[in-house]
């Protein structure tokens, strides 16, 4: 296999063998096969990562003798970090390709992650984590792009939820094994355990990745370095296109409020839970992640549905969201179970149904500067707004987390109904 080979350079142009269109891989061809396991097993090693110090943070702020909010950081600066990124990844993949960029994100943030655990107090612990948080940015900026671009038009939406139910069963797996590990040997060797696993996923995804058919890069003249200008030109000219419509912004909306009202339940509830009335140990709370199996679930078959009508897919995974928190109110922990798998269902369904809209609403020409706008957004919610529920938490308790919750989903959903309706503009694949 030659990494990359062809890969898109954002053009939107589909060009196949022998210079004929390209029409995409289509579902049950080996290719199709190929390239949604890889993209999972990819969605696998980046959450994983990503969100296995949120599960330990209990531990983690009492071996290092810091407070609930300054442990939460650990979360926050890489999903900040990661936010930051995705813009510079996603002009590096059409420079260098897609495949190749996201294969360097993987290996890079895996070694970082293996040092994590080694770091002596919380100040390094941060540094690793944010330099490992912009390492990670490579896949989720540019994954759905990728897809867009090498699977048939109508095979995106399924294909996107394909990859999004990796990155729940990532977190899922993450989250798990840390906190498992955790209970046996301290948050350090619960953290490596997820590195290990990261290592293992990440080897599968290069294994797996089958060569970009469906972009253009050509051979860089020789004069490209006098290009420089013009080049950068073009980069700006696609990111204002990604900026330009409103059914787009209201997608990004989606991805900061959504994200954010989720993460700020998963950083805190193990906080609660670990107190009276409920007292539970680490190793249970962290099987609680296990309902991130209802994301999994959901995400592939919100992808499905969406083929029938997206925006009603997507107000319903919100309500969905919105029920399940208000469930976590219970002093049952059988309900507040029952609540986070209803959260985590409806918000893997939302996310996947406007993550694959995003590739398919967005100009050809800045697909790749729109998917990394909305990651952008996404991580921005889950570093910003969920440093802000810990306050949330701290002020008001549960209670008021919840009402925050609740807030950040109604707005969502207005913007979508307002934003989202009606036909899709000139030029996109939308419908």
């Amino acid at each position: 296999m030659r990494i990359g080979e062809g890969a898109g350079q954002g053009t939107g142009e589909r060009s196949g063998v022998g210079g004929g269109p390209w029409p995409g891989h289509e579902r049950g061809t080996p290719g199709y096969r190929r390239l949604v396991l890889a993209l999972f097993t990819a969605g696998v090693a980046t959450f994983a990562q990503l969100y296995s110090v949120q599960a330990v943070l209990p531990s983690l702020a009492a071996d290092l003798r810091v407070s609930a909010s300054h442990a939460a950081l650990g979360v926050s600066v890489a999903t900040g970090a990661l936010a930051v990124s995705v813009v510079g990844w996603s002009a590096l993949a059409d420079r260098l390709g897609r495949v190749p960029a996201m294969v360097a994100s993987a290996v890079l943030a895996t070694l970082l992650g293996l040092a994590v655990p080694l770091a002596p107090e919380l100040g390094t612990v941060l540094a690793l984590r944010a330099l490992q948080g912009a390492a990670l940015g490579g896949l989720p900026a540019v994954a759905v792009a990728h897809l867009a671009e090498e699977v048939h038009p109508r095979e995106v939406a399924q294909a996107a939820g394909a990859y999004v139910s990796g990155t729940s069963l990532g977190g899922l797996s993450g989250r798990v094994l840390s906190s498992l590990v955790t209970d046996l040997a301290g948050w350090r060797w619960g953290v490596a355990a997820v590195a290990l696993l990261g290592l293992a996923a990440t080897a599968l995804f290069c294994l797996l990745v089958p060569p970009s058919r469906g972009g253009v890069r050509g051979p860089r003249p020789a004069g490209a370095g006098a290009a420089a200008g013009a080049a950068g030109a073009g980069l700006v000219r696609r990111v204002r296109a990604a900026l330009g419509e409103r059914g787009l912004l209201a997608l990004y909306a989606q991805a900061l409020l959504l994200m954010g009202a989720f993460v700020t339940v998963y950083n805190y509830l193990g906080f609660r839970l670990l107190q009276p009335p409920f007292s539970l140990s680490q190793g249970v709370v962290g099987l609680l992640f296990v309902v991130y199996l209802a994301g999994t679930a959901s995400s592939s078959l919100a992808g499905r549905l969406a083929a029938a009508g997206r925006l009603r897919v997507l107000l319903a995974a919100s309500a969905l969201l919105a029920a399940g928190c208000l469930l976590t109110l219970a002093s049952s922990v059988l309900l507040v179970v029952a609540g986070l798998a209803a959260l985590t269902a409806g918000f893997f369904a939302a996310h996947a149904v406007a993550s694959g809209w995003v590739g398919a609403r967005a100009p050809a020409g800045a697909r790749a500067q729109a998917s990394a706008l909305y990651t952008f957004a996404y991580y921005v919610g889950s570093s910003l707004v969920g440093w802000i529920g810990g306050f949330a938490f701290v002020a008001g308790g549960w209670p008021l987390v919840v009402a925050l919750v609740l807030v950040l989903t109604a707005l969502a959903a207005a913007l979508a109904a307002l934003a989202l309706r009606g036909p899709a503009p000139t030029g996109s694949m939308a419908r």
